[in-house]
């Protein structure tokens, strides 16, 4: 089951860092997102294979919504 990464502020996904497939240790960057000017990363929460983004770059997010999907290892 695939655990869902979720935005902690509403904004902009400014920059996707990651691309689906990729391993990810715990605290690897996924995206970036820019909320009040300011550029907020966005880490894999645990060890695992970023199944797919739920959102591109440019797209406007809210609070709590969900940016990834990852596999946990």
């Amino acid at each position: 089951m695939a655990l869902k990464v979720k935005a902690d502020v509403a904004g902009t996904v400014w920059k996707i860092t990651a691309q689906a497939g990729a391993t990810l240790a715990a605290e690897d960057e996924i995206m970036i997102l820019e909320s009040m000017k300011m550029e907020i990363p966005v880490s894999a929460p645990v060890a695992g294979r970023l199944v797919r983004l739920l959102v591109a770059e440019g797209e406007v997010i809210t609070e709590g919504q969900d940016l990834a999907e990852i596999d946990a290892t």
